[in-house]
């Protein structure tokens, strides 16, 4: 007889900027419809946060990242430290809906389901800036424009609403620690090098989005300019560059040929469609992220290609199958 699957929560954090955010998001996976057994804060390197949230926190583990400084390492952390089957990620600027962790486990009735991830809905500061291009959300770390609208399979998960059988995480290796966002730095793609990965091991598994387990994203006004657009896209090129170094065969790249094939001509049509203003602005925007991209992915391809200095994926300090003592 099946049973359900145990549920942990991380959410990560590193700066006290972000405190009323942080007390949010713990609140709300508190509040879920179906509690998740574990919440861990997994603190990046900030001794005032981890003493601050020692104390002010109730019903949740709060641990120091024990690995490389950045978020990969305080993810690692987290799901070393876990007890939960299912092991979910949420942004320190997240909030989940209360049904967020009883969608995200009802997927995992079906025994190919390796992880689970859903829709990331943008909570602008300011007014959403009428040139932004909703098929560049992922910008500011939401779902965008050309994901599936109803339940699917895919490639990859955006990092602040995801999960993974705990299993699965660990007989992968967990996330690179040369990959992904350290501090501010815009850099990321570990989400997609690790699901990748999974996949890769077993071929046979299912990445799973569904857009009914949801969360909402804060956008502060700083990420709502023509230069932070600019810099994330030249970001995420450079990210990209090293996931395609990393991945084997074509799937490393595929979803981002379909965006190119698909999502993005269909961006363009509709910025040209009468009554659609302001259209020159996001016609720029378009390019703009295209091209900052581009130019991203050359650079890093580049570098890839003198990897000295690079460290290897850091393992996580727990076997599979393990539990922390």
């Amino acid at each position: 007889m099946n049973t359900a699957p145990t549920l942990s929560v991380v959410v990560c954090a590193y700066t006290l900027d972000r405190w009323e955010d942080l007390q949010a998001a713990i609140t709300s996976v508190h509040a879920q419809r179906r509690p998740p057994e574990d919440v861990l804060l997994v603190v990046d390197h900030c001794p005032a946060l981890q003493r601050l949230a020692g104390r002010m926190l109730h019903g949740v583990r709060v641990l120091p990242n024990e690995q490389r400084k950045g978020l990969s390492g305080a993810r690692n952390t987290g799901v070393a430290a876990a007890v939960g089957d299912v092991v979910a990620f949420l942004d320190d600027d997240a909030t989940a809906h209360p049904a967020w962790a009883e969608r995200l486990l009802a997927a995992y009735r079906d025994p190919l389901v390796a992880g689970v991830g859903g829709l990331v809905v943008p909570w602008w500061e300011t007014d959403r800036p009428r040139w932004f291009p909703p098929e560049f959300d992922w910008v500011v770390g939401c779902s965008y424009r050309g994901l599936p609208e109803e339940r699917a399979p895919v490639r990859n998960f955006i990092g602040a609403n995801m999960s993974f059988r705990r299993d699965e995480l660990l007989a992968a290796g967990g996330f690179r620690t040369d990959l992904g966002r350290v501090g501010t730095r815009p850099l990321g793609c570990e989400e997609t090098e690790l699901c990748l990965r999974v996949t890769a091991r077993r071929p046979q598994a299912v990445l799973l989005h569904d857009p009914s387990a949801a969360v909402r994203h804060r956008v502060p006004a700083a990420r709502a300019t023509w230069s932070y657009f600019r810099s994330r896209c030249y970001a995420e090129g450079l990210s990209k560059a090293l996931v395609a170094r990393y991945g084997a065969g074509s799937a490393a790249l595929s979803s981002e040929r379909a965006y190119l094939a698909r999502t993005l001509p269909r961006a363009v049509r509709d910025a040209l469609r009468p009554g659609r203003p302001p259209a020159v602005r996001t016609l720029l925007a378009l390019v703009l992220g295209t091209g900052a991209t581009a130019l991203g992915y050359a650079v890093g391809s580049v570098r890839a290609r003198f990897p000295a200095g690079r460290t290897p994926a850091a393992p996580l300090p727990v076997p599979v199958g393990g539990r922390p003592a």
